[in-house]
């Protein structure tokens, strides 16, 4: 029988994706699981996640396979090197790999542009062939019906501390944000999943927890009303990715809760009207995001909110403008995020265009970490700013004051809030 190996790279730099003092990760990744639901049955496939456990180069396999984000690019290079020094096959995929496919085929035999669905068992047919093409690319977006279930059974359960159990229900995302890596990888176009299917694979989860990895679950109200109508009689507890409007869709929020979920993590990006406009992303708008967290609030969901800083229109007071804001919102939870010019993104094409990439070490863009020239500051005020405020937003008082200002939510809160502020204190104290 063929072996194939399929891996996640371990990233050493950033505040994300680290090991907890545990010494587990945090979220299993769905990728790797569903490329080997994929693999026929005639290869016998082993699930690698090095942030976990060291690899065994020794070990014999056909072809390995690697996934990557931008951040982790290096570490899979290098794990690709090795490989091919022992003369396996690699392929290579994700989304920094689609983006710059000839900057991988250094270090692969073969890439795969955008999703795996539609190339893959052509890509080992012609690798038995001997016929391995450099590069895989689907002519179209993959059919979400009769997706592959990913083999989370071939995943080490106890190496995952929340996140063991995702679910993907939609790709792709109606906005247009310059930013958004996703929406160049999976495209504009919305494409949802049946129903049935979804909560069928959900119905298979042992734990009353699981979280929706989708870009944006509410893309599609109609769909996703439908979707949390469904979900509802399973009493199941999750969390998603949406936007603001949600909360100006009473029906859609109503269900969002009454279906199971406890949490959305909201991209409000900016407080500056001018941001939000020229990152494509103006129906976004500061003058009711109070009143929208008050919305989603009372229907018993946590918000997280995400803030971007080092848009263009920021000016050094932009952290303590975004501090008040978040302490005084009544924001259950935020996470913070230096602006980055990921490859494959408008983002990426104007600052390069412009000169204004300073540093090309892709390990570095993991958005802790300025990798460009900011308009409004200088890139150490970016820089020591960012680290500010999430140390004053996760300073003990405010967290837990976040934490235990209802009972509705608690445990979700908690955790959320202590996980951040876990990832403040590995920051420098620029007070």
């Amino acid at each position: 029988m063929k072996k194939l190996l399929l891996v996640l790279p371990r990233h050493e730099k950033g505040y994300w994706g680290h090991l907890s003092r545990s010494g587990k990760a945090g979220m299993a990744r769905l990728s790797l699981t569903v490329i080997a639901s994929l693999t026929p049955s005639d290869w016998e496939v082993t699930i690698h996640d090095a942030r976990v456990n060291p690899i065994d180069f020794n070990k014999k396999f056909d072809l390995v396979g690697i996934t990557a984000f931008t951040a982790e690019a290096p570490a899979a290079y290098e794990i690709a090197d090795r490989f091919r020094d022992r003369g396996v096959p690699v392929v290579m995929g994700g989304f920094h790999v689609s983006a710059l496919p000839e900057e991988a085929l250094r270090h692969a035999d073969s890439v795969v542009v955008g999703e795996a669905e539609p190339v893959w068992r052509q890509l080992l047919e012609d690798l038995g062939n001997k016929r391995l093409k450099s590069i895989y690319k689907g002519n179209k977006p993959s059919d979400m019906t009769g997706m592959a279930v990913p083999a989370r059974h071939l995943l080490d359960r106890n190496v995952y501390s929340t996140g063991f159990y995702t679910v993907q229900a939609t790709r792709g995302c109606p906005h247009d944000c310059e930013y958004c890596a996703v929406s160049a990888f999976f495209g504009r176009k919305y494409r949802v999943r049946p129903v049935a299917e979804v909560v069928d694979e959900i119905r298979r989860f042992d734990t009353r927890n699981f979280f929706f990895v989708d870009d944006n679950i509410t893309g599609r109200k109609a769909y996703a009303k439908e979707l949390f109508r469904a979900l509802a009689p399973l009493r199941m507890a999750w969390g998603g990715q949406t936007d603001i409007n949600i909360a100006d869709d009473a029906g859609l929020l109503d269900l969002y809760a009454r279906g199971g979920g406890r949490y959305a993590f909201i991209g409000f990006e900016s407080l500056s009207e001018a941001n939000l406009k020229r990152m494509n992303k103006s129906w976004n708008s500061p003058d009711r995001y109070r009143q929208a967290v008050r919305r989603i609030q009372k229907t018993g969901v946590s918000v997280l909110g995400s803030f971007i800083f080092g848009l263009d229109d920021d000016d050094p007071g932009v952290f303590d403008r975004t501090i008040d804001f978040v302490k005084s919102s009544g924001i259950d939870a935020a996470q913070f995020h230096i602006l980055t010019p990921l490859p494959g993104t408008r983002l990426y094409r104007d600052m390069d265009a412009a000169g204004r990439i300073v540093d090309r070490d892709w390990s570095n863009y993991h958005t802790g970490q300025v990798v460009f020239k900011p308009a409004g500051m200088t890139a150490e005020e970016l820089q020591q700013g960012y680290w500010r405020a999430f140390r004053k937003i996760y300073a003990m008082p405010h967290t837990l004051k976040r934490s235990f200002r209802r009972f509705r939510g608690l445990k979700y809160r908690v955790a959320l809030n202590l996980g951040y502020r876990k990832k403040a204190l590995l920051m420098p104290d620029t007070a």
